[in-house]
């Protein structure tokens, strides 16, 4: 029996992290990607209206240059962001029209539910919105995408079976994380015959560019296999995925990721030992669970820098360089004009819009006491990389 996605191979092009020529996306390195994409046999396309400029590139390096017909495009309407009626809402999908040029879209989400989030969509009636627009041929299938409780994900598809399709994040670190729970999730969506669009599978880079002792954990099983390659892979593995969403943001990922998926094969159970192995040396460092989705910048009143500030911590916690990280951290948040932890005011607003669930207010301290020390030293998690 034929089920959706069925023909889709396993590996997607994320949009969020395109590169960049300064604060400006590198379309033309974007259409070597596109070429490199589309030459290997992938056709899935993920971009969503609230990534600044992804929409506009993708209609340069892909829509105008290929017939429609040869790839799927999906995109999200984010309601909970900047609108204040079902008009607002509306008109994301009007524009992300506009922006990509495409005509109609293959996937079309309501992005980012859970918690406060869910009841702007309910509240606008965007459920039904999203059914007038299939039937109108704009929209080819209808789905949403998730960051939340498993008994939450219940509820919403209880309530809403004419759902084709979920959007998770899933990948080896949050596979049993209390905190996102990527195994329940993806447990629900199976139960309710759900397909699953995977994200985050490389958890914004980080399981790209492990620490050291996860990092020896894959060179000792595959020295010539990237530590991503292991992340994508586990993600694939499972059953019922359309496709597995990397965020690429350089030739070098694109051509790192087809290499290993062009030929998929799922991970054998002595491959699945070893990302057993390495989720569990992940688990011994402390680091904050950010991608850098930066959901959390579109709501801060202050304009804190605040993934910026987290992936700085981060650097400290895993490497154990205090100079390193603050010159990360000037660069990423003052060198990128935003202002520093110290500043936050502590409304709030990030949390409720953080899909990871992070403390930001109580990290954002702990960072603004790190970064303000007069004296340099190794980090107190250091040690770790020594175990």
């Amino acid at each position: 029996m034929a089920y959706l996605g069925e023909n889709i191979k396993k590996l997607g092009f994320g949009l969020m992290r395109l590169p960049k020529n300064g604060e400006t996306i590198d379309v033309e390195q974007v259409k070597t990607m596109v070429d490199k994409f589309l030459a290997a046999g992938f056709t899935y396309f993920d971009t969503a209206w609230a990534y600044p400029g992804s929409e506009e590139a993708i209609r340069a390096a892909l829509v105008e240059r290929y017939p429609r017909e040869s790839y799927q495009l999906a995109t999200k309407n984010a309601a909970w962001i900047e609108c204040k009626t079902r008009e607002d809402a509306i008109a994301q999908f009007n524009l992300s029209l506009e922006r990509t040029g495409a005509g109609y879209f293959d996937f079309y989400l309501l992005h980012n539910l859970g918690e406060q989030r869910t009841k702007v969509f309910d509240d606008f009636d965007m459920w039904s919105f999203v059914q007038e627009k299939k039937a109108e041929g704009l929209i080819k299938h209808i789905g949403f995408s998730f960051h939340s409780k498993p008994e939450e994900l219940d509820e919403i598809l209880n309530a809403h079976p004419e759902v084709e399709f979920v959007q998770l994040q899933i990948n080896y670190a949050d596979w049993e994380n209390p905190a996102i729970q990527s195994r329940g999730c993806y447990e629900v969506a199976r139960r309710h015959g759900k397909p699953v669009v995977i994200m985050e599978p490389v958890k914004g880079g980080m399981l790209a560019t492990p620490p050291e002792n996860v990092r020896k954990v894959f060179e000792e099983a595959n020295p010539k296999a990237s530590a991503a390659s292991w992340a994508v892979r586990f993600a694939a593995s499972l059953e019922g995925v359309i496709t597995v969403l990397s965020g690429m943001s350089s030739v070098g990922q694109m051509e790192d990721n087809l290499s290993y998926m062009k030929d998929f094969k799922p991970l054998d159970e002595k491959e699945q030992a070893v990302i057993e192995k390495a989720r569990e040396e992940l688990g011994k460092y402390p680091i904050i669970p950010c991608t850098t989705c930066n959901y959390c910048a579109k709501v801060c009143p202050n304009d804190i820098g605040i993934s910026g500030t987290f992936t700085a911590m981060n650097c400290y916690i895993l490497y154990g360089n205090l100079d390193s990280a603050k010159t990360q951290e000037e660069w990423l948040v003052a060198g990128h004009g935003k202002k520093p932890a110290s500043e936050c005011v502590r409304c709030g607003r990030c949390e409720q819009a953080c899909p990871q669930h992070i403390k930001i207010r109580a990290e954002l301290e702990r960072a603004a006491k790190t970064f303000s020390e007069a004296q340099t030293g190794p980090s107190i998690f250091h040690n770790l990389n020594n175990d």
